[in-house]
């Protein structure tokens, strides 16, 4: 089918245009060229594609950020998903739409509870939460009306290629840093406390890729491994990696308070037989390695 993706230019964008591709679809990528929040913009877009399908990625993806500039995040995260079904309501109202939403918009649950499931309650704490959470509900009152849109609440991912905003590969960077003798060693950290659960990319491509499929249910789905991993393990497996022995400096900038953010993706298995492939051992040694090639070059 013709996929039109927003954000292709981005980390999850370039990787999902090339499986897109490689499953045999007509991958068509719309990044800064276009912006979302511009109605006349999309509607050329769209109008000349006539995609299938579209999956809607562009955002303001770093909630450090949504606090420093809540109104752009505003703007890009909710005003864009409007305007962007809006013109597929408009011009290509069969096409299956997947909005890309976060874990961020749970409340988070308390130590060692079970893994959220796509009825838990929302609690949206950042103005990048809110505003994910927000364009969900425009999802579901356009499924209401009649499109065909599909919501997913993504918990964590990263691999190879992700900036340092995000913090598995911020520890990555600094880990390779020292180990390379570019940093003192010293390591600087947030609230190690807290729990996430983690996904390689390409197992949340797969996802993506599956609920695509015009025979799985319109509906809302979390993308998650279940696996519940502490902040601080992270960063204990990256040191082991790297075979340092760094000062760990907890940096107020950085600290959030602690929570528990753990997912059940059963809703997605029993819809498409989802399952993640890579392990987090595998996929932080990915980053570990690629941060280290990065600043070597």
């Amino acid at each position: 089918m013709r996929v039109f993706v927003t954000g292709a230019g981005g980390f999850v964008g370039r990787r999902l245009m090339r499986r897109l591709r490689e499953a045999g679809h007509e991958a068509i990528g719309a990044d800064r060229d276009v912006d979302v929040t511009d109605e006349h913009q999309l509607y050329a877009a769209l109008s000349r594609h006539a995609p299938e399908a579209v999956v809607h990625l562009a955002a303001m993806s770093s909630v450090a950020a949504s606090w420093q500039e809540p109104l752009h995040c505003y703007r890009v995260n909710f005003l864009g998903t409007r305007t962007l079904l809006n013109v597929v309501e408009s011009l290509v109202p069969s096409a299956r739409v997947l909005l890309i939403g976060s874990a961020d918009q749970y409340a988070p649950g308390a130590p060692q509870s079970p893994p959220l499931s796509e009825s838990s309650p929302l609690r949206p704490r950042s103005p990048y939460a809110r505003t994910k959470a927000a364009a969900e509900f425009l999802g579901h009152r356009a499924r209401m009306q009649g499109l065909d849109t599909v919501c997913v609440r993504a918990f964590n991912h990263t691999a190879a290629g992700q900036g340092d905003a995000f913090v598995a590969s911020s520890f990555a960077r600094q880990v390779a840093a020292i180990r390379a003798g570019r940093q003192d060693p010293v390591m600087h950290v947030g609230n190690l406390a807290s729990v996430r659960d983690f996904l390689h990319v390409e197992d949340v491509l797969s996802a993506y890729l599956a609920l695509l499929e015009p025979d799985v249910p319109a509906d809302v789905y979390n993308v998650a491994s279940g696996e519940a991993t502490s902040i601080g393990d992270l960063l204990d497996r990256l040191i082991s990696m790297a075979e340092i022995h760094p000062r760990v400096e907890q940096d107020p900038a950085r600290f959030r308070p602690t929570d528990w953010l753990v997912g059940d993706a059963s809703h997605l298995r029993a819809a498409t037989g989802w399952t993640p492939t890579r392990t987090l051992d595998s996929t932080l040694r990915e980053l570990f390695d690629d941060w280290l090639a990065r600043d070597a070059s």
